[in-house]
């Protein structure tokens, strides 16, 4: 099983089931770092005073919301820090609700739930029940100090923590404004069974291996083969200067070794560190 990220327990009632919460998935996309072309080295960013233009130590910089246009209200780290829920390593049921009900435009991340520490009975029990009744557990959950609105799904023989965007983040309808045309259409009986027939003829199953993305298939095979015919850059290495203390850039050949499967199923991921271009992360926040 891939590593837990967290691990506490759903509440609901008197009743506690240890679990431990997995990613359920990953990120695909190709990762660009930026380079310089000159020496091949990791190009960063920094911290830029955007009317001045110059840069701004971290000594100088606080944190500030805007509070009219203009016009900000700045807050300590201690102010910030005493606004942040407390983490009680719980996935607290608050309600249970018919699975129809959620709107599609609320689904965030999805996470698998393991249950730990011979908690299998009553994982099993909650799973089955929600089927049984065709309902979702709507549970409150902090993650890494930021409080999350989530469902309980079940899914065959597990549980999905399904993270919920908050109801206030979500656009309502009314905003596209659509015109009674698409709201109260006049639609005739051979419209309907025409676009019926259309839709049967291009009905297939659901087979994952059939989709793939077809911008990173050509860019990893537009690696291999300039790595190939050895259009490989190295980055230089400045002996007697400090060694980098961000050592997660990856280069060219790196990215190759990690297509190929020629590097080690166990080592860490690279992380980039420049502001553009960054890989999606699965990790709660």
């Amino acid at each position: 099983m891939p590593r837990a990220i967290w691990k506490g327990a759903i509440s609901f009632g008197l009743v506690h089931i240890p679990v431990s919460l997995v990613s359920a998935t990953s990120s695909q996309g190709v990762d660009f770092d930026w380079l310089d072309k000159r020496s091949m080295d990791p190009v960063g960013y920094k911290r830029i005073n955007k009317t001045t233009g110059k840069e701004v130590t971290k000594d100088n910089i606080v944190k500030g919301v805007a509070y009219e246009k203009g016009r900000y209200v700045v807050l300590s780290e201690d102010e910030i820090r005493s606004a942040h829920p407390k983490s009680t390593q719980t996935i607290e049921i608050i309600a249970f609700v018919a699975s129809d009900q959620i709107p599609l435009q609320n689904i965030d991340t999805p996470y698998f739930l393991a249950p730990d520490k011979r908690g299998g009975k009553v994982y099993a029990l909650l799973r089955e029940t929600l089927k049984k009744t065709a309902k979702v557990a709507l549970a409150n959950v902090v993650l890494h100090t930021k409080q999350h609105l989530a469902a309980l799904v079940p899914l065959e023989s597990a549980l999905v923590l399904v993270m919920l965007r908050w109801p206030a983040e979500v656009r309502g309808l009314d905003e596209l404004e659509l015109e009674s045309d698409v709201t109260q259409p006049t639609l005739t009986k051979g419209e309907l069974d025409m676009a019926k027939r259309l839709v049967e003829d291009m009905s297939a199953d659901w087979r994952p291996e059939d989709y793939r993305d077809s911008f990173q298939d050509k860019i990893m095979a537009l690696v291999a083969k300039k790595a190939k015919a050895g259009k490989i850059e190295d980055i230089e290495s400045n002996e007697g200067k400090e060694e980098r203390k961000s050592a997660d850039v990856i280069d060219l050949t790196e990215l190759l070794k990690r297509s190929l499967g020629a590097k080690s199923t166990g080592s860490a991921k690279s992380k980039t560190t420049k502001p553009a271009a960054r890989k999606k992360t699965t990790k709660a926040s």
